[in-house]
């Protein structure tokens, strides 16, 4: 088994296994496991990116598994709410999402 190969196994039974730490979230219509990780997102708030200081919530999934358009600006549907990508990022097969509730008025 190639390293490329060992990394999505472990997307799959480790990572995003709904036992240990993910959780199914409905994204643009379909349930996919995500991870949720507010507190990571707290840390690189920190760091003052540009993106990140908005955002209200991470979710980190399989790439695959989200639209391809994950651009800044972008609606996202999550659980029947309307948020907005401040930021995104992917790392092999992995997509790191940050959301900013989309607040009117």
């Amino acid at each position: 088994m190639t390293f490329k190969e060992q990394i999505q196994q472990d997307l799959d039974t480790v990572f995003l296994n709904l036992d240990e730490f993910a959780e199914l979230r409905r994204v643009e219509g379909k349930q996919i496991p995500v991870v949720v990780d507010n507190n990571q997102l707290v840390k690189l708030k920190q760091g003052q990116i540009l993106g990140l200081v908005e955002a209200d919530m991470l979710l980190m999934g399989k790439q695959e598994d989200f639209p391809a358009d994950m651009e800044p600006g972008r609606l996202l549907n999550v659980d029947g709410r309307e948020m907005i990508v401040t930021n995104s990022g992917t790392d092999m097969g992995l997509i790191e999402v940050a959301l900013r509730q989309n607040r009117t008025g």
